[in-house]
Order: structure tokens, then C-alpha cells, then sequence
């Protein structure tokens, strides 16, 4: 598809403000805010808590890695890619703005974990085809800056949304709008404000950037052909060598990469005692350190590639991670800590690029939908593998060590891997 050059900067601007959009739901919902209100206040006990959020997150995890590349397929068919995106976002902002009225008693817990898998299954699902969009936005030679510069300004979105929902509505004194500290409703309004802030900004996606003309077939005849064109490329798979070894690598370091993500802050928290707010911070940090590296190194992906890009980030994070985890203070840890987090957006936004410069001409919503399965279907080993080696040792640092031991076996993965054009 071709997009002329007047339309084309707008369209990427387009582009990249939906990751501003959408990465308030991750920030907020999942990660600081509304995670943290369910386990504390909604469940019967922490312990509780966490355990029900993680078998949530796994069941629409699950659902996202099988129906991720059938939905893909089938999108390659029917030709557009904006109708799918505008449907699953709108679900997942109405679901996230069911949350507000999630009590915290323990009466509410299926109905916050019902909200919470719905809107993750649609963010989730979404990304399938707003990443698929890349392609068609500018020449493959351009798609490694374009992808940071989402990634970047994803990070920044997440980071804005979190701060102005902490000290405009959770620290607020007095709470505003006659908010009642007491029914938790401070920290229930979060959940009204990701919905508001996703859809305010989400808009300019649907107007300016140019979709896929419709190739106009009907509804059950792009099932059909979606279903078995995916039954074709999952049993001839080996004829994509490069694409099957790059989703193999990615599984290992993505779980890696996660692991650090969910367990950074309980790793800090109880290594060296630091505090909600400190957590917080650290947080905050880590995720504005990962949106600097995401926007830097988006010229280096265009000029290396991006298997080299990731390479780059996985080897770094993993050298930085000895250190880091054999640190005795936080004087020592937290600066270590900031600079690794500056390899984990070049990691996932170069991963993006390189997929866009591996899938076959026609088929990228479809490999983007395998891109989310190598993403999801092992998501359980990482915290698994580290819950288990901390319980066998008593040992905080030995555990996080095997998200540095699945980064390493990614980066030896993908050293076999070849670019298109490098």
C-alpha cells in the first residue's frame, strides 16, 4: 500500500499517539494502581488476591495466544484492519470503565476479575492489529524508528496517565469531585480515567491513518480462508525458518523480559525493604528509562537492523543483571536497575520492526497474530521457573536470576536468525 508523503507523517503521528492511548490500561489497570487496590482491598487477603489477578491474567493470556493468529488470518482476508482495532478498543475501554464500580469487599471480586480479563483480552487483542498497521505506514527501511518512537511515546503516555491518576485522584486532598475515601472511589475513578484518557486519545489512529481496502468477501468466507490459510502456515512453518526461530528466541527472552517487569518491584521490596512509594518511583523510573532507550535506539534499528537491535538489549540487560542482582545496597541497585531498563524498550519495540521485516508480504496480520501466541503461550514459565527456584533456595536474587538465564537462551536463538536485507 502506498501512503503519500504529505499524508504519511500524519498518519504516523496518528500511529504512534494510539500506543500514547492505549498504554495507560498496562500502566494503570495492571501494573501500579487498580492491581494493587483488587489484592489489597477487594480480595479476602493479599495472598489471595495475587493468586486469583495471576490465574486472570493467565485465562485471557490463554484465550489471546489461540485466538490471536486465527483473528489475524482472518483479518488478512477480509482486507481491514481499523474495524477489528475500533471494536476491541472500544471493549476494552467500556470494560475498564465497568471497574469503576468493583467495592472493595469481597463480594466484588468475580465481577472485577470478569472486567479485568475482558479489557486485557481486547488490549491484548488489539495490538495484533494495530502493531500489523506498521507495515503498511512506511518502507521496511524506516519501520525500526517508527516503532521506538510509538514505544517511546507509549511509555511517556502510561507515565502521565499513572502520575495524574495518583496525585489527581488517589493522593488527592480532598478527593475531588466529592469522591468518598471510604468506598475506595479515589482509586475506583482510575479506572474511569484510563477509559476516558484511552478514548480521548485513541481517535486520531481511526481518522488519519489509512487502512487496507476491503477485499470484499464476506464475512464467513474470510473465516473460511483465514482458518485454513493459518492450518496451511502452522504445518509449513519450517518453511519460514528465520520467522519460526525469531518467535522461538522471542518466547524465551519476552518471558525473561516479563519476569523482570511483574517481579522488579516484590524483588526491591523485599531484598531491600523499600516502601510502596519507593516502589512507585522505582516504577516510574525503570518505565521512563525504557521509553528513552525505545526512542533512541529507533535510529539504530533503521541503521543496524533489529535482530542486531535486540541482540544489543538482551546481552546488556543480562550483563547489567550479575551485577545487579549480586548488589548490596540500594545506592548500588537503583542506578544499576535505571540503566538496564534502558535496554527493555529497544528489546520489545526493535522485536516489533523485525517482525514487520520478516512476515511475508500479505500475511503480517496473521504473523502478528503468531507474534502475540510466542508472546503469551509460555508466559507462565518465567514466574513459574522463579517462584520455584526462589522456594528451593530461600533465595530472592537466585530466583530473579532466571529471567537473566531466559534472556540468554533468547539471545542464543536469535543469533541464527537472519535479517532480510543485512
Amino acid at each position: 500500500m502506498t501512503v503519500t508523503p504529505a499524508a504519511s507523517a500524519r498518519a504516523i503521528a496518528a500511529w504512534c499517539v494510539y500506543d500514547w492511548a492505549n498504554s495507560a490500561f498496562p500502566t494503570v489497570i495492571q501494573t501500579f494502581v487498580f492491581s494493587t487496590y483488587f489484592t489489597m482491598a477487594v480480595a479476602a487477603s493479599p495472598a489471595a488476591g495475587t493468586a486469583l489477578w495471576g490465574w486472570a491474567m493467565s485465562v485471557s493470556g490463554l484465550a489471546i495466544a489461540l485466538l490471536g493468529p486465527v483473528a489475524g488470518a482472518i483479518a488478512d482476508h477480509s482486507g481491514r484492519r481499523k474495524p477489528w482495532l475500533g471494536v476491541l478498543s472500544v471493549l476494552c475501554i467500556v470494560a475498564t470503565a465497568f471497574l469503576w464500580f468493583t467495592r472493595p469487599q469481597a463480594s466484588d471480586v468475580a465481577w472485577a476479575l470478569l472486567f479485568v480479563m475482558l479489557a486485557n483480552f481486547a488490549f491484548e487483542m488489539g495490538t495484533v492489529f494495530y502493531n500489523a498497521m506498521l507495515a503498511d505506514l512506511a518502507p521496511k527501511a524506516r519501520v525500526g524508528r517508527i516503532s521506538g518512537w510509538a514505544w517511546g511515546t507509549g511509555y511517556a503516555g502510561g507515565l502521565v496517565c499513572l502520575v495524574v491518576a495518583l496525585f489527581g485522584l488517589v493522593q488527592a486532598e480532598p478527593p475531588p469531585f466529592g469522591l468518598d475515601p471510604d468506598a475506595a472511589e479515589p482509586v475506583r475513578a482510575t479506572a474511569l480515567f484510563v477509559a476516558l484518557w484511552f478514548a480521548a486519545f485513541a481517535w486520531p489512529l481511526f481518522l488519519f491513518v489509512p487502512d487496507r481496502p476491503s477485499q470484499g468477501r464476506a464475512a464467513l468466507a474470510a473465516i473460511r480462508l483465514g482458518l485454513a490459510q493459518l492450518g496451511g502456515t502452522l504445518r509449513h512453518i519450517g518453511q519460514h525458518p528465520n520467522i519460526l526461530r525469531f518467535l522461538v528466541a522471542r518466547l524465551f527472552y519476552t518471558d525473561g523480559l516479563n519476569t523482570i517487569f511483574a517481579f522488579g518491584g516484590i524483588y526491591a521490596a523485599g531484598t531491600f525493604g523499600m516502601g510502596v512509594a519507593e516502589i512507585i518511583q522505582f516504577g516510574i523510573a525503570l518505565n521512563v528509562a525504557a521509553g528513552i532507550g525505545a526512542a533512541t535506539f529507533a535510529w539504530i534499528d533503521d541503521h543496524i537492523g533489529g535482530r542486531r537491535t535486540v541482540m544489543i538489549a538482551l546481552v546488556a540487560m543480562a550483563g547489567l543483571g550479575v551485577p545487579l542482582l549480586l548488589a548490596e545496597s540500594t545506592d548500588v541497585f537503583l542506578p544499576l536497575a535505571v540503566m538496564l531498563g534502558l535496554f527493555m524498550g529497544p528489546a520489545q519495540a526493535a522485536s516489533r520492526s523485525l517482525m514487520v521485516r520478516l512476515a511475508p508480504a500479505g500475511l503480517e496480520t496473521q504473523m502478528f497474530g503468531l507474534f502475540a501466541l510466542s508472546g503469551r503461550i509460555t508466559g507462565f514459565v518465567g514466574p513459574a521457573l522463579l517462584a520455584w527456584v526462589t522456594f528451593a533456595t530461600d533465595s530472592q536474587r537466585l530466583g530473579m536470576a532466571t529471567a537473566l538465564a531466559l534472556l540468554a537462551i533468547g539471545a542464543s536463538v536469535l543469533v541464527s536468525v537472519r535479517e532480510p536485507g543485512r
